[in-house]
């Protein structure tokens, strides 16, 4: 495994971190470690439209079209 050394860290990063790893019962290497790897190796997350642009055509509108049922109509009226 290789080693890491990052210079040059604002003091209040250095105190969230702490803070954060002492949170989660950890030390702030450990907790660092954990941030990098969510980071940097957890697949990216899609935004809404590529999720809808990855649903596949089905049917046609008049398929999905909304039938209104009147005797709910007349319950809720």
């Amino acid at each position: 495994m290789a080693n890491l050394i990052v210079r040059n860290i604002d003091d209040a990063i250095v105190k969230a971190l702490k803070q954060r790893a002492s949170r989660r019962g950890v030390s702030a290497e450990a907790e660092h470690r954990k941030i990098l790897e969510q980071v940097l190796l957890q697949p990216a997350k899609k935004s809404f439209a590529e999720v809808l642009r990855q649903i596949p055509e089905v049917g046609k509108d008049s398929d999905f079209e909304r039938v209104q049922d009147d005797a709910a109509h007349d319950v809720f009226a």
